[in-house]
């Protein structure tokens, strides 16, 4: 247990698009919001001690909060890190200056997933977010010129949106990593309220194009919408695609935790701010050991390395491969996985029909 993600809901703007957990501040709500995390992180670090190899600060906007309150966030943390431990902290352009960013820096984030969406001020106005163009350069200029390994998030196939002309201006920027997603338009979001819709031909284009764009600059698409140079991987987000495990901390936040046979796992999820402060408890989902099997191959095989079959075998006692192998065979001669060993890795073509191909896998192994 050497990995922590803690959720900070409190964001300058709630944008149309967004389905995460995210609220404004209200009178005392931060001060709350610390005093209670202080107390569930002291709970937490008494059962799983052991130093951190990732820290992970997602949200929401952490660096929205103001600098005292940065200060209380990192000392309700009773953990210590592991040499060269990953501290990374989400962050909005416009939440960022030099001062700013060298608290952070004392604090002991070393890694900033900044929230650019993209270059062009049409496309941002339209996403709702509250910087502009010139803003993001500035961010990313600063963020680099402060020592933080930078992590660019953009939204690709958007209406009105050059594609093109925002990953060239990426790939032209000095960071190690790009995170390049798809608009998903969630239910109950002001976009789907709006009738908000998504093009998949335009979709499957923009992907095609960050591959080409950003690989001619170096990026290799080591995930399905996460781009790095050498040694820039996200490592805290690979536990996750991994399937290993993680705490967490915060409203909403959700974590996955050991668990005695005949389960593999449990997951928790706090609830939202409100109950959350309130001390009501988790939501807790047992997943035995065939249910780790499936969510093993459908994270394992987002990843350009694949995924190990043989290492599942191994964490869940179950024989996989007999029941695994006839559909592989089939999806290899199809040109949608390649195989080397126990690994089944996609090919460019597999990631995108990624979808049927893990039901398939799933239904072998349910079969």
């Amino acid at each position: 247990m050497s990995s922590l993600y803690v959720h900070v809901p409190f964001c300058p703007t709630l944008c149309p698009y967004c389905d995460f957990h995210v609220v404004r501040r209200g009178p005392g709500w931060v001060e709350a919001y610390l005093a209670r995390l202080r107390e569930e992180a002291a709970i937490l670090h008494e059962a799983h001690p052991d130093p951190l190899k990732t820290l992970y600060f997602g949200g929401g906007t952490p660096s929205f909060l103001r600098d005292r309150e940065l200060v209380a966030l990192f000392q309700a943390l009773p953990w210590g890190l592991r040499p060269g431990a990953e501290v990374t902290l989400e962050a909005n352009p416009g939440t960022l200056n030099r001062e700013r960013l060298r608290l952070l820096k004392d604090l002991g984030v070393n890694r900033l997933s900044l929230g650019v969406q993209s270059f062009q001020d049409p496309v941002l106005k339209f996403l709702g977010r509250a910087h502009g163009r010139k803003g993001a350069l500035r961010a990313v200029e600063l963020a680099l010129e402060e020592g933080f390994r930078v992590s660019l998030d953009l939204i690709l196939g958007l209406p009105m949106q050059n594609v093109d002309q925002d990953l060239k201006e990426a790939a032209s920027l000095e960071v190690g990593h790009v995170s390049a997603y798809t608009l998903q338009v969630e239910p109950g979001t002001p976009f789907a309220l709006l009738g908000v819709e998504v093009d998949p031909d335009k979709e499957a284009e923009a992907f095609l194009r960050a591959e080409e764009v950003l690989g001619q600059a170096g990026f290799v698409r080591y995930e399905v919408s996460n781009f790095a140079r050498d040694k820039e991987e996200a490592q805290h987000n690979l536990v996750y695609w991994r399937a290993g495990f993680w705490l967490a901390l915060g409203p909403s936040a959700t974590a996955h935790l050991p668990a005695q046979a005949p389960l593999y796992a449990r997951r928790t999820q706090n609830p939202p701010l409100p109950r959350w402060l309130r001390e009501e408890p988790p939501s807790e989902e047992a997943i035995p050991p065939l249910e780790h099997a499936k969510e093993s191959l459908m994270l394992g095989l987002r990843l350009r390395e694949g995924v190990e079959v043989k290492a599942v075998e191994a964490r869940t006692g179950l024989s996989l491969w007999p029941r695994l192998e006839g559909v592989a065979q089939a999806l290899i001669a199809e040109g949608l996985l390649l195989r080397e060993g126990s690994r089944l890795k996609p090919t460019p073509r597999g990631l995108v029909l990624l979808h049927g191909v893990v039901l398939r896998l799933w239904g072998a192994l349910e079969a």
